[in-house]
């Protein structure tokens, strides 16, 4: 053996007693003899085995005629303990990490050369043994009445989602075949047969929805996320100031032609005099065009002072400025539904809005259909008003970033065994709200800071 050999190291374990009870119905046999075998466990740079002596056990019920015992982190006739499972697991689930690196950070940290069929095996027998009836359990008991629903595409398939807002809990998932209304109206249909009333659901604008919500909950409100609506009218007042912007560009373009050559220091010193031109102007109009959406009290001083140029430089932005600030005004603090129904009839009336293509677009997010589910929150008492789809996609785009390393993974049972690992390992994690609050108040009185404590704290969105 050389000098750069591993170290190998023996670990014994005796698990023999005299009687031992049968795998399958407990009663106790008599050992008829004792066997030995090595199982691989985990060692930081060794190589380390169980050395295992167990015991050949007599039955004395109907189940088998003789059966072998294990101790306990071994699984019966396994090469590895579970240990070895456990650490690939944690890799997948946790790490996020490919096949191929799992592989090979075993190997270089605890010398396992093990197969990419082990770790499919592992990623089977985990899931396998869980129990999805508990979960289900788990989530009626907890639901809180708020139901979040989209959808992701992953590879060829598509993972329908559905969470629980306010108790911060993934409800149920389903990974299709198309994302199309027959497969929705599949997955609503089971949470209806779970035996799940929400009294609001939460979709971004899609057409999937409607029609589906209505036929299995048709007292529920259906609310519209209002991060979805305030993200497309946003882009089109952004086009609007596209349009306005190239339009000055090009008037910047008119006039005597420019000289070749290097200017003199004459022709510079009379262009500093002048000021900017008119096309300068309009590369700057350009470079800070998301300040006309931009919410007001998130600007800093040179912000505001852009924006105030840039309103001298082109006029017409002033009108976007006014229908942007608007806009957070009619989502941002209504009481009810009558004062948000008097706002929006002041915004679509306003002739100078009226007077803007983009701004006439934009306002038929606004229609009198559509209004009433963009305002369904607010039939919820404050603590309980959800006016967005983020939660669900925030789930989404969690699986989105851990799915992405795993391009090989197209198979859909190994993607099915992939999203109930994770959603069994959030699962795991979560605790009711009502104790998340308690030690967060704790930690609040431990000595957080101000802004900590008000982040704690903040109401729901």
């Amino acid at each position: 053996m050389g000098a750069d050999a591993p170290t190998i190291v023996f670990i014994p374990v005796h698990c023999a007693p005299k009687k031992a009870p049968c795998p399958k119905c407990g009663k106790l046999g008599k050992r008829k003899r004792t066997c030995t075998r090595e199982v691989r466990t985990v060692a930081f740079k060794a190589v380390a085995y169980l050395k295992i002596t167990y015991g050949e056990y007599t039955a004395r019920c109907q189940c088998c005629t003789t059966f072998r015992n294990t101790p306990e982190g071994v699984l019966p006739k396994a090469h590895y303990d579970n240990k070895v499972r456990d650490l690939v697991l944690d890799r997948i689930i946790k790490d996020g990490m490919s096949i191929e690196r799992i592989l090979e950070s075993l190997r270089r940290e605890f010398l396992l050369e093990l197969s990419s069929g082990f770790v499919y095996n592992v990623l089977r027998d985990r899931a396998e043994e869980l129990d999805m009836s508990e979960h289900r359990r788990k989530v009626l008991e907890h639901f809180s009445g708020t139901l979040c629903v989209d959808e992701l595409h992953l590879g060829r398939f598509t993972l329908l989602l559905a969470t629980d807002r306010l108790s911060d809990l993934p409800v149920a998932f389903a990974l299709v075949a198309a994302n199309d209304q027959v497969h929705m109206w599949r997955f609503l249909k089971n949470l209806k047969n779970w035996g799940l009333e929400p009294r609001v659901v939460v979709t971004d604008g899609s057409n999937l929805y409607p029609a589906v919500i209505a036929e299995f909950w048709s007292d529920a409100d259906h609310q519209l996320c209002v991060f979805h609506v305030i993200k497309d009218i946003n882009k089109l007042m952004l086009d609007a100031v596209r349009r306005m912007q190239k339009a000055m560009s090009r008037r910047g373009k008119g006039g005597r032609k420019k000289k070749r050559g290097r200017k003199s220091r004459k022709a510079k010193a009379a262009a500093a005099r002048r000021g900017m031109t008119v096309k300068e102007k309009a590369y700057f109009v350009f470079k800070h065009r998301y300040l006309i959406v931009k919410r007001q009290e998130d600007f800093t001083e040179q912000e505001h002072d852009d924006l105030r140029r840039m309103l001298e430089y082109l006029p017409e932005l002033a009108t976007l400025r006014r229908f942007a600030d608007r806009l957070y005004w009619l989502f941002d603090t209504p009481k009810d539904f009558h004062q948000a129904s008097c706002r929006r009839a002041a915004i679509v009336r306003d002739p100078a809005f009226q007077a803007v293509p983009e701004l006439v677009k934009a306002m038929e997010q606004l229609d009198e259909e559509k209004f009433p589910k963009l305002m369904a929150y607010l039939n919820n008492p404050i603590s309980q008003r959800v006016r967005t789809n983020n939660h669900v996609e925030r789930t989404n785009r969690m699986f989105r970033f851990l799915e992405k390393v795993r391009y090989k993974w197209r198979r859909r049972k190994t993607l099915v065994r992939f999203v109930v690992l994770t959603l069994d390992d959030v699962w795991s994690d979560w605790e009711p709200p009502m104790v998340r609050g308690a030690d967060r108040s704790k930690t609040v009185k431990r000595g957080k800071t101000q802004p900590q404590a008000r982040q704690a704290q903040r109401q729901v969105a």
